[in-house]
């Protein structure tokens, strides 16, 4: 006879809950290709890395919809999207926060910088000096980030994907060995076949001011 208490094995409900995760993914990987066409090779190889815990190097030509695919998955879970453009005169203050001496209170105010987010687009990485983009490298490995002594940790998930463009050399930093070991994979985004143009343009022009393609009409 049961037992009237009988609780669900372990493997039981590994299953269950890998099921339920795979139903989930399948969710956001629908959700994205509404908004995102002709490349679901990347929204795949991002997803992955989404699930892994790691960071995304994205590569391709301006205008392929990067900054898009990143604001469009935010989107689809609810989370939080922060976007840092590298420029050389970045410092890494812009991009961890800083101490400020509030006059009025007369003590110091923390100033969190754009990395306490979810999804953090590190827009033309390779712009800024060594010094600026080592600014990642704390919070990429230890999901942390570090302001005059005090660790601060950042609110599950955290994903950083950077974006640099392969055509331009000029005004470009390399990115150091140290940095590039921060990500978990380099995803190359290429133009889409002219069938998923055509997509993309019908959809581009299909409302006023061709806002037409808006990543914030995908499905929580």
């Amino acid at each position: 006879m049961m037992e009237e208490n009988y609780q669900p094995s372990e493997s039981s409900t590994l299953r269950q809950e890998t099921s339920s995760a795979g139903v989930l993914c399948q969710q956001i990987y629908g959700e994205l290709r509404k908004v995102f066409f002709g490349q679901d090779h990347v929204v795949s190889e991002v997803l992955a890395a989404l699930l892994s815990g790691g960071h995304v190097l994205l590569e391709g030509k301006p205008g392929l919809g990067k900054t898009h695919l990143v604001l469009a998955l935010a989107n689809t879970f609810g989370g939080e999207f922060g976007r840092i453009q590298f420029t050389p005169d970045l410092m890494p203050t812009d991009v961890t926060g800083f101490t400020l001496f509030d006059m009025k209170s007369q003590t110091f105010q923390m100033r969190r910088g754009p990395v306490f987010t979810n999804l953090l687009l590190a827009d033309e990485i390779n712009r800024a000096p060594a010094k600026t983009q080592a600014a990642l490298l704390e919070v990429m490995q230890e999901q942390q980030v570090t302001i005059d002594g005090d660790s601060i940790k950042l609110d599950a998930p955290f994903m950083t994907l950077a974006t640099q463009n392969p055509i331009e050399q000029e005004g470009t930093y390399p990115l150091p060995e140290a940095q590039l070991d921060r990500f978990l994979m380099k995803v190359v985004i290429d133009y889409p076949d002219q069938v998923s143009e055509e997509q993309v343009v019908s959809q581009v022009t299909a409302a006023a001011g061709a806002k037409g393609l808006n990543a914030q009409s995908v499905d929580r």
